[in-house]
């Protein structure tokens, strides 16, 4: 099998730390304030060539303090009948921003920083469905502007050794896959993950990393089964995933917000077996067992514990935005946009199977 994608340049023989400067400094602006948001912006903070320009928030207060705990330069709360966001892409000091809203803003935040002239990192889900998706993906074209889903899985040494061995034939054709994501979310009804209106659930929040393997590895399926938990606001709660394949291949998907799971992913081929973790969103182990031989681990270690220069994982696909915006690309050729509408054509398929609608479906 081939890699439909290439590696990132930052993960060939060689390269420098992701941190170090690849060229001209960005100046970054963050939208919204929550935990994401601040980490984020410890993880820009870490390039030599990043400069953390603004923040924006619904409350002048919240992004003052934001701005003041990261070092930002310029705080941007609602005024003057603008919100945060407007007045912060409206600011010709920021050149791309980072945006970890809750999902049922993304696609329209995004769209607002584009058409302002900002590059734009949108965390995942890349927004709430596959319409959206391919009108953010019109939008950067329409302004030659970057543009790319943060799913920071998919620059990380662990996973982008994982897929150079399935290529390389290491238990031969993939014949299935099982991936799954679950934790108990102890969290109150009020929270984003239960709210149907900010387009809460398993689904959304989870499947970027479940998914990820299956569509990388397998491509696009023929035939997609779901069924799942709803809670009574019709948010989904778990579901189970069946992705059909030509030839008879297929992967199994599990995500969970009621359960603790093991949070792996397992390949089976014709020449052995391979299992991924032990986070799937953060592979630092790989164990390949083929028939009639000891099993070869392999680890890696994606941060420098010594000195932190590598923070918590989130600064490969950083490095990668950086890269791109200095070289004049607008998309990445390891996370292409049509990657993103393809998740969320998948997502949307499996939601209308669980019976899961957004406000976003009626718009």
């Amino acid at each position: 099998m081939d890699r439909h994608f290439p590696a990132p340049p930052s993960l060939a023989p060689g390269a420098s730390a992701p941190t170090t400067a690849t060229g001209r400094s960005l100046r970054w602006g963050i939208v919204s304030t929550g935990a994401i948001a601040a980490t984020m912006a410890g993880e820009i903070a870490l390039l030599e060539d990043a400069e953390l320009q603004a923040v924006s928030s619904r409350s002048q207060d919240s992004a003052d303090a934001f701005a003041a705990a990261h070092g930002i330069a310029c705080g941007y709360g609602g005024a003057d009948d603008l919100t945060g966001l407007e007045r912060m892409a409206a600011d010709p000091e920021v050149d791309v921003a980072y945006i970890g809203s809750p999902h049922s803003e993304h696609a329209a935040d995004a769209e607002v920083l584009l058409e302002a002239g900002k590059h734009v990192l949108c965390e995942k889900a890349f927004t709430v469905t596959a319409a959206q998706a391919r009108r953010l993906a019109d939008v950067a074209r329409a302004n030659d502007r970057f543009l790319m889903e943060a799913v920071w899985t998919r620059f990380q040494p662990g996973s982008n050794r994982l897929w150079d061995l399935l290529a390389d034939g290491a238990v031969g054709e993939v014949r299935w896959m099982s991936s799954d994501m679950g934790f108990v979310a102890d969290a109150p009804p009020t929270h984003r993950l239960w709210k149907r209106e900010l387009a809460g659930g398993a689904l959304l929040d989870l499947g970027p990393y479940s998914t990820l393997w299956p569509l990388t590895v397998l491509g696009r399926p023929e035939v997609v089964t779901a069924s799942g938990l709803l809670t009574d606001d019709g948010v989904d709660a778990q579901e189970a995933i069946t992705l059909q394949y030509a030839g008879g291949r297929h992967a199994h998907v599990t995500n969970a917000l009621t359960a603790f799971g093991p949070r792996a992913l397992h390949v089976a081929g014709t020449e052995g077996w391979l299992r991924a973790g032990p986070n799937l969103h953060r592979v630092t182990e790989l164990t390949v067992q083929r028939p009639g031989e000891d099993p070869r681990t392999e680890t890696f270690d994606d941060d420098d514990a010594s000195s932190g220069s590598q923070g918590r994982g989130y600064v490969w696909q950083l490095r990668e935005v950086t890269r791109c915006i200095q070289e004049g690309l607008t998309e990445s050729p390891t996370m292409p946009v049509a990657d993103s509408v393809a998740s969320m054509e998948l997502y949307d398929a499996v939601r209308e199977q669980l019976g899961v609608r957004y406000p976003a479906d009626d718009a």
